[in-house]
């Protein structure tokens, strides 16, 4: 159970602005829409008040700078709506909303001198005089009257009211600061606003952990404490700064704690007991906590652990105009977190990140249709990770394993993986990363007639700033090659495969990335809008400043591969010169955009709409830049596969005079690598039914072209013949030859706000394929065991390729494919309607009225998993990227308490690569129930308590995230099929907040 408490002194916090930020969002999407344009002589008017009324109900918002707004919650019918704008008369109007309102005009009339002069007297009038009790609380009460009346008149100047008398500072404008600032406090004497908070949680009352196991572990207590600080205002200094800017700024402080169940396979006291054991084996084996449930068939270890964060963090704004055509505004804000987790064996890494964002816009309006915009923004993030055994304890290198990094910082184990499903031993790298970035954007807004002209750019400079390795400590895979069994593999000390990559530790990268748009927002008819665009938008390759990356310069047909270094980029091979890069530069991406709203039938709340775009991705060279840093000669890096020509053991697997047979680079990419893009294209129809609901039906379709690909070149399948035993192998190329489709049809119904229920459902059907490494993948983009630092059982999450001649046998379900999606969400405010008790008095009245209850529910199919067979692929040293093949059994034909049954699959036929397909298992279905209820309760005076609690998982319904589908090639593992972990079961959150 979650408790806390906020105590306010005006305004609320962001807590409180994202409550009702999100309350109003949830409202407005289920309310009619009404849209207009306020302009003068022709010309759009931003900066304009709109309010409208209906009874007691009073919304306002502001027009913004083509003039238009926007209000996205009325209730049907009558509404009064009133423009006001300084130095112009006031409109008036009363307007019908229905569902088929066409944008309203308003045309403003500037007030003459005369009128601006009595105008500005009676503002005076009114302020000098006593406000008269309201109807609904009469001032009877002792010193009632006095709190109506309005502050002295020093005081009202103070907080500056406007010549027309509105006290609305523009605050529900999305420029403006949050109310409470400047002339919205009634009653203060003083500009400046403030706030506290604290909030305490703890776990009390939240359910327990699912255990995989079924074993009852104790629940983990944990309580989090949460401090929260405000203030804002002008910023003013006697006789020296009369009205400067206005500044605001917020402060959070937090020491947070969570509990989660960790379960796992370990080796048995029979296991342990084996004779004869290689001494490195059995130091590596001391590390493994010992089983403490019976049997061992399945998980037969679980633990409860608690991990800790500490979080800082403040965010600031400064914004000030001059005159009335140029407005500075800005920000600054630092978020420092320091966090640790715990691991299965109990390892304790701790990692510390401190980010810095400062931000400084200059806006200047050169005429009613010209503006212009400069913008500066400034962002760097540090991060420090620092795994348990770092310096501290020399894990592998005491135990005799040669080839590993002695850096004090990079001491702990090695990574050992075993085919069977024991939990795979493993340890966070240490690394001290700082990346940087600056941009400027400038940009231009045009507004003529029925065209709303936007063009502009942007240019980023990008730092990339690593003092890391990839895997210093060496990776180890079992697969029972050599015994039959993979945990005989280890007591023996012969892996199957072992990899390493350490040197070059600092990395220096660098990016320039650079754009220009055109958009027209053109408004041909009321009925029609069309919305034109291009971008033209080129990323860089990414350089090192040192020139310290290598790449390989590659025959044809891969028959010889030669190092080529940034430093000296010629290739020993091919003779070609390639940039210090090391990839060929791609400047083609021209994104066009289309988009298209029509109301085909006037009078019909029929409203098609359309659209159609091209998106590029330019962040897709920091990964390969990275594993282009750490190659040989700059580092240590070897994927060996045992052999009789290459002989790995615990102690000396992963020393490279072992293994001169492989390349001494691990990782290569094409030169002619390219930046990928996507092409989307949507339809969708929306009308509104009868009892205030309404349908939305929408196509969307995306196809990726150039997506990213990996393949072991020059590799062959099991048992099978080499058929080119001179040629180079042990490395991935990446290259960009992928593809990818998704389709999706979605049908929503939605029930506006009425009677204070408003309710909406969203079904989605949809299919996505690919053949694409890093989409299809979503999981190590390189599988080689040097980088796989993961456990055998999320070795299906793959993205190399099984047969590097054939890469188009990989097209299958995207990972993220999920078939059938049903979204339903609901709020209820009791006592609003009629039939909903607005009538209800007394006590009675009281306690029912103004609740609001409401609630998410999610469901959702399984996503796409991919059987493993895990077994090095011949000539690479490399496991991970194998599939098995399939029987005629049925893979859901589950024994109790799996979910897959592992006699659908079998080992792939000699000479064979296996047929059974990527994305082919369905993974366990998704279901969330999440709900809330609030409600403010009206204290006396202006003090009011605000109620509410949020409970996530409500129904406390354990939700699996996946399934261990890696196949043993004993075809043996005990935990094939059985769920490898959950999400979180009920938590409760209760929030108290007093305000006045």
């Amino acid at each position: 159970m979650k408790h806390s408490f906020l105590w306010s002194r005006a305004g609320g916090y962001f807590r409180s602005a994202l409550l009702l930020f999100c309350l109003s969002a949830a409202c407005s999407a289920h309310a009619a829409e009404h849209f207009g344009q306020v302009t003068f002589n022709g010309h759009p008017v931003p900066g304009a008040t709109i309010t409208a009324t209906q009874g007691t109900t009073k919304i306002s918002t502001t027009s913004d700078e083509d003039g238009g707004y926007a209000f996205h919650n009325l209730a049907d019918g009558v509404w009064q709506m009133d423009v006001t704008m300084s130095l112009f008369n006031t409109l008036h109007r009363e307007v019908t909303v229905k569902p088929d309102l066409p944008v309203v005009k308003w045309e403003l009339k500037m007030l003459t001198l005369d009128e601006v002069i009595a105008q500005t007297k009676i503002v005076k009038t009114e302020l000098q005089a006593p406000l008269p009790a309201t109807p609904e609380k009469p001032a009877t009460k002792p010193g009632e009257a006095e709190a109506l009346k309005p502050p002295d008149e020093a005081a009202a100047s103070n907080d500056g009211f406007l010549v027309n008398g509105s006290v609305n500072n523009a605050a529900t404008s999305k420029f403006a600061m949050s109310q409470g600032f400047g002339n919205t406090r009634k009653g203060s004497k003083a500009l400046y606003n403030g706030g506290i908070g604290i909030i305490y949680d703890n776990s009390a009352l939240d359910a327990r952990p699912y255990s995989l196991t079924g074993l009852n572990t104790p629940k983990s207590s944990y309580s989090t404490i949460t401090g929260i600080a405000t203030v804002g205002g002008p910023i003013r200094i006697p006789h020296i700064l009369r009205h400067g800017p206005n500044f605001f700024l917020a402060y959070q402080w937090s020491r947070s704690g969570s509990a989660a169940t960790e379960s796992g396979l370990v080796p048995t006291l029979a296991q342990r007991d084996t004779t004869p054991i290689d001494p490195v084996a059995q130091a590596l084996l001391a590390l493994y906590p010992l089983p403490n449930l019976a049997g061992g068939s399945e998980y037969n270890y679980q633990t409860g652990i608690v991990n800790h964060s500490h979080q800082d963090a403040l965010q600031s704004r400064l914004d000030k105009s001059i005159g009335r055509r140029d407005e500075f505004y800005g920000g600054f804000g630092f978020e420092s977190t320091r966090a640790d987790s715990s691991s299965l064996f109990g390892f304790r890494d701790t990692t510390g990140t401190l980010g810095l964002e400062a931000n400084a816009n200059w806006q200047h309006r050169w005429n009613h249709g010209v503006y212009t915009t400069l913008g500066y923004k400034f962002s760097r993030l540090r991060t420090l990770v620092t795994p348990y055994f770092a310096n501290r304890s020399n894990i592998a290198g005491d135990a005799g394993i040669g080839g590993v990094s002695q850096a004090a910082a990079d001491w702990g184990p090695p990574t050992l993986v075993f085919s069977s499903g024991i939990a795979a031993l493993t340890d966070a790298e240490s690394a001290f990363n700082r990346n940087r970035t600056e941009a400027v954007a400038p940009s231009a807004r045009f507004f003529k007639g029925h065209h709303n002209v936007t063009l502009g750019g942007d240019f980023r400079r990008q730092e990339f700033n690593y003092l890391s390795q990839e895997d210093p400590r060496g990776t180890f895979t079992f697969t029972g090659a050599a015994t039959g069994s993979d945990f005989a593999d280890f007591i023996s000390g012969a892996p199957d495969t072992s990899s390493i990559a350490y040197g070059n530790a600092d990395k220096y990268l660098r990016q320039s990335v650079y754009d220009a748009y055109i958009t027209d927002d053109w408004r041909l008819r009321p009925e029609l809008t069309l919305n034109i665009g291009v971008r033209w938008e080129y990323g860089a390759p990414i350089t090192e400043i040192k020139d310290r990356l290598v790449n390989l310069d590659v025959a044809s047909g891969f028959t010889a591969v030669e190092p080529v270094l940034a430093s000296s980029p010629v290739g020993a091979l091919t003779g070609e010169r390639y940039p210090n890069s090391l990839l060929r530069p791609d400047r083609n991406l021209v994104e066009p955009r289309l988009g298209v709203s029509w109301r085909p039938v006037p009078g019909s709340s029929l409203v098609v709409r359309a659209g159609y775009g091209v998106y590029a991705d330019t962040s897709v060279y920091q990964a390969t830049a990275l594993k282009l840093a750490q190659q040989s000669p700059l580092s240590q890096t070897l994927d060996a596969e045992n052999s009789s020509a290459c002989p790995l053991t615990l102690s000396t697997g992963l020393v490279r005079q072992n293994c001169t047979a492989t390349t001494a680079n691990t990782f290569a990419v094409d030169p002619d690598f390219r930046v990928g893009y996507a092409q989307t294209w949507q339809l969708s129809m929306q009308r509104d039914l009868p009892a205030a609901l309404q349908m939305t039906a929408t196509y969307l379709g995306v196809k990726g072209t150039r997506g990213v690909q990996e393949f072991l070149p020059n590799t062959y399948p099991l048992g099978g013949i080499n058929p080119c035993p001179s040629c180079p192998s042990g490395f991935a190329y990446r290259t960009s030859n992928g593809d990818s489709s998704r389709e999706a049809a979605s049908v929503q119904l939605r029930r506006r706000l009425r009677s204070g229920f408003t309710a909406s459902m969203l079904y989605t059907y949809s299919k996505s394929i690919d053949d694409d490494a890093a989409l299809g993948g979503q999981g190590p983009v390189a599988t080689s065991s040097s980088s796989s630092s993961s456990t055998a059982q999320s070795a299906s999450n793959v993205s190399i390729a099984q047969n590097w001649l054939d890469l188009r046998a990989e097209r299958g379900l995207s990972t993220f494919d999920q078939r059938h999606l049903l979204t339903t969400t609901f709020q209820y405010s009791t006592g609003m309607g009629l039939g909903g008790g607005t009538l209800l008095s007394g006590w009675r009245g009281r306690a029912y009225k103004e609740w609001t209850v409401g609630g998410t529910i999610v469901a959702g199919s399984g996503l796409p998993e991919t059987p493993v067979y895990l077994a090095a692929a011949n000539g690479s040293g490399v496991t991970g990227n194998l599939r098995p093949d399939r029987t005629s059994a049925s893979v859901y034909a589950a024994a109790p308490g799996h979910y897959l049954n592992p006699g659908a699959y079998t080992a792939p036929q000699l000479g064979q690569w296996g047929d059974a397909g990527r994305g082919s298992i369905t993974g366990p279905g998704s279901l969330t129930f999440n709900a809330s209820l609030s409600r403010t309760f009206r204290i006396v005076r202006s003090y009011n308590l605000d109620i509410r609690m949020d409970a996530t998982n409500l129904a406390n319904h354990a939700v699996f995230t996946s399934y261990n589908t890696t196949i043993d090639p004993s075809l043996s593992s005990p935990v094939f099929g059985l769920p490898t972990s959950t999400n979180s079961m009920r938590s409760l959150q209760m929030t108290a907040r007093v305000r006045f």
